[in-house]
């Protein structure tokens, strides 16, 4: 995609503000007092399974359903109550909505009715720049691959100028290489034109790739809203912690300040590992070390049970020696992976890489 002319194609980014917003259908809640501040210029992931509230609150902000109460800003204008077309905004849907009937430069064209020809050619052309389809213009969608289409979808997003660009899974229906280069495209894009973007999507990749922030959604509210690396390092509940990256649990039954009980295990931990007196300890595979060649605390005898070459690097399951029937994880780079055959290794779990949940 072409940037060298973007920031001229849109308007400046706007911030977006959510105020205690609730929707229900029926008995079922799907958005329960949901708040969310997203800054001029932003790129915010709305993170979560099927059914979490996700698609709801996008189509509110849209105006494509009526919140049943709270407010939505688009810089200091309340639009809680406007009509789609008044609430200046691009939207992005996952299955593209192309006019299959229609050309490239049609398609484009659709949201500038009412602008002059020489206008209307000139915002096409610079929009077909901008997504590095130019001479595709008589081309109809059929005749495009995923990813061309989903640029002439992006490219009649942008094209009236909005404030404010909204995108619905806009990388489901691509594959998986094709879908990352252009999340990395997009992403550019969205920082080179300035534009305020809330994204919709179940894919913890695609967020932590693109977002500014993430806001992990569960059973309509919002658990976390922080960016990808606080998520991924210091997720604030049990769920943010399952649902984003790997992870291994530990059930502990009492703790001091210092330490917790892990079966026979006496582990040290951080003093910000959090307070609960008994429930589980927390940790990343990658943050756990294999035979560590210097003196570590919390290091502990343990037997693998399976390992998994991922190229890279490789995935151990192991079991502590004195905590049987609690299956561990680790990941390291191949040049610590165990010697074939081996069975018996010890692993260090830092104080640091420890995070207590009740």
């Amino acid at each position: 995609m072409n940037r060298s002319t973007a920031t001229a194609l849109t308007q400046p980014g706007v911030p977006m503000t959510v105020r205690d917003v609730s929707k229900r259908f029926g008995a079922f809640t799907a958005l329960d007092n949901v708040s969310l501040e997203v800054a001029a210029g932003e790129l915010v992931c709305l993170l979560g399974p099927s059914g979490c509230g996700k698609t709801t609150l996008l189509r509110c902000i849209a105006g494509l359903e009526r919140q049943d109460s709270g407010v939505l800003y688009l810089g200091d204008r309340d639009v809680s109550d406007l009509a789609p077309q008044a609430r200046d905004y691009g939207i992005l849907f996952q299955s593209y909505a192309l006019f299959p009937n229609l050309t490239v430069e049609a398609n484009i064209a659709y949201g500038l009715v009412g602008s002059q020809r020489e206008v209307l050619r000139k915002r096409v052309a610079e929009m077909l720049e901008l997504v590095g389809l130019t001479g595709s213009e008589k081309k109809f969608p059929g005749q495009l691959s995923g990813g061309q289409q989903q640029r002439v979808a992006l490219a009649r997003a942008l094209a009236p100028a909005p404030s404010l660009l909204l995108l619905d899974e806009p990388m489901s229906a691509l594959d998986a290489r094709v879908r990352e280069h252009l999340c990395t495209e997009l992403r550019q894009l969205q920082r080179s034109l300035g534009i305020t973007t809330l994204m919709v999507t179940h894919n913890q990749d695609e967020a932590m790739l693109m977002a500014d922030r993430i806001a992990v959604m569960n059973n309509g509210q919002v658990e976390q809203y922080a960016t990808p690396q606080e998520i991924y390092d210091k997720p604030a509940t049990p769920f943010v912690a399952e649902f984003v990256g790997q992870g291994n649990w530990l059930p502990f039954q009492h703790r001091n300040d210092t330490h917790a009980q892990v079966g026979g295990l006496n582990m040290r931990l951080a003093a910000d590992a959090g307070r609960a007196a008994s429930g589980r300890l927390f940790c990343r595979p990658e943050a756990i070390s294999v035979n560590p060649q210097h003196h570590e605390e919390n290091l502990f005898p343990a037997r693998i049970q399976e390992i998994t070459f991922l190229g890279n690097r490789c995935r151990m399951s192991f079991e502590l020696n004195h905590l049987p029937g609690h299956a561990l994880t680790v990941e390291v780079g191949t040049q610590d992976m165990p010697r074939l055959g081996t069975q018996d290794i010890f692993v260090a779990l830092p104080p640091s890489s420890l995070q207590v949940f009740a």
